[in-house]
């Protein structure tokens, strides 16, 4: 199933914006105009992660959170905000936030966040350690990566970039997804950290030939076998 998403936005045209790319990314979406019609769409549904606008008529944000928190307190869930003061963002993260998110939004990396909290509150039952690549085994849990004649044994972040190429082989791997999951922030220092270890994967990937690592200019990457 579809992660199930309550959003709560009073500005109707982003709240349609938002509403219309997430459900192009597979997201179902319930969107509601204001903290009282959210609370209540809360109470008739079951959802995996609540995107909450702050500012809203007849019950803001923060309040909706904490009546949220009191029905269901492991539910994430996500503020989306035009205040961006650091006293507002530290009242957002007391009042049980997963993530804040300063408007205007960047859609690559709302989906990148929504992604790495869903990830953090839900992880799957089912934990799949071992990948086929090409000729090559890769053991996440070991980190080991091996052609049968030889083995390397990764970094920890190395292997941890590794399944996410594997996850979504022959796939479009967002940089901004790595980022936010392996790195928790987007920024120069962290892109270039990233881009350090992903050059390093593909020497190590060089043990089958057939085996690469595309580069997607400004996108991503595709593990390719």
């Amino acid at each position: 199933m579809n992660p199930k998403i309550l959003l709560v936005e009073d500005d109707k045209i982003l709240g349609y914006a938002l509403k219309t790319y997430l459900e192009m990314r597979h997201f179902q979406v319930n969107l509601q105009p204001n903290g009282a019609e959210g609370l209540s769409a809360f109470n008739s549904e079951q959802f995996d992660l609540c995107l909450l606008d702050v500012m809203m008529p007849i019950m803001d944000g923060f309040t909706l959170a904490e009546e949220i928190r009191k029905l269901n307190p492991a539910v994430p869930v996500i503020f989306l905000t035009a205040r961006s003061m650091k006293i507002d963002k530290l009242q957002g993260f007391q009042k049980g936030a997963d993530d804040y998110i300063v408007k205007p939004v960047d859609e690559e990396e709302l989906i990148a966040r929504i992604q790495a909290v869903l990830r953090r509150t839900n992880p799957s039952p089912v934990s799949i350690s071992s990948y086929s690549i090409g000729t090559l085994s890769f053991d996440w849990h070991s980190r080991r990566l091996n052609d049968g004649a030889q083995t390397v044994i990764l970094t920890d972040k190395e292997a941890d970039l590794l399944r996410l190429l594997c996850e979504r082989k022959n796939q479009l791997l967002d940089r901004k997804v790595v980022l936010q999951e392996l790195w928790g922030k987007v920024d120069y220092f962290n892109r270039r950290s990233m881009d350090v270890h992903m050059a390093k994967l593909r020497k190590h990937l060089q043990l089958d030939p057939k085996v690469t690592i595309i580069n997607i200019h400004g996108k991503g990457f595709i593990l390719e076998d």
